[in-house]
């Protein structure tokens, strides 16, 4: 399957992560493949699906209130642990840029969206606020082969976002950037991969 969803990887880092669960039968397979979605869609409670609450996550409206419905055009607010951003009052943000999802059949299906850093929607101050550039993207997808379902995220052209007028902000989004760069950032979306398709309550 080439999924048009992950961009192609130009400069700065990639990250490439993988879960998966095995089923008995077809049937019993493409109904977790459903739960699965549903737990991707459910951006609110993902930390619900990591099993952590270091990091959480809440869906916005463009202008900044909170959503429960992930669309093109939303916003996704990160609240890492750590000092955040006063671009971004605290927060991290990615607006949510494509959804896409395979037809039905016996061999395969997918769904997943694709978000990228962005401005806080909640000041006037139109930099990027999130410790990457506005460069880089985070997809996410959950699929199905035959009876095995498989849950991935992959990061593009993840470089860190010093671009920024705010002296501390650079500085931050520098220390954090980097340190994702360096894999620092892998056990939270290893934690979100493997309870997508964790089967067990």
């Amino acid at each position: 399957m080439k999924n048009t969803l992950i961009p192609q990887q130009q400069s700065g880092s990639e990250v490439n992560i993988q879960s998966e669960s095995k089923f008995n039968s077809l049937a019993d397979a493409k109904s977790f493949y459903s739960l699965a979605k549903l737990r991707l869609l459910d951006v609110n409670n993902w930390e619900r699906t990591c099993g952590t609450t270091a990091t959480t996550f809440q869906l916005m409206l463009a202008d900044g209130l909170p959503s429960f419905r992930l669309e093109v055009g939303n916003l996704i607010r990160i609240d890492i642990p750590g000092p955040g951003t006063i671009t971004g009052d605290g927060y991290d943000w990615v607006r949510i840029e494509e959804i896409a999802e395979s037809d039905k059949n016996d061999l395969e299906e997918w769904m997943g969206f694709r978000v990228r850093p962005c401005a806080s929607p909640t000041n006037s101050d139109e930099a990027t606020a999130h410790f990457f550039s506005e460069s880089a993207t985070s997809t996410f997808i959950v699929k199905r082969i035959e009876n095995k379902v498989v849950a991935e995220m992959h990061g593009r052209n993840e470089t860190p976002n010093v671009d920024n007028d705010k002296i501390v902000d650079g500085i931050r989004n520098t220390i954090v950037g980097w340190s994702a760069k360096m894999g620092l950032s892998y056990p939270q979306w290893k934690f979100l991969v493997d309870g997508l398709v964790k089967t067990d309550s």
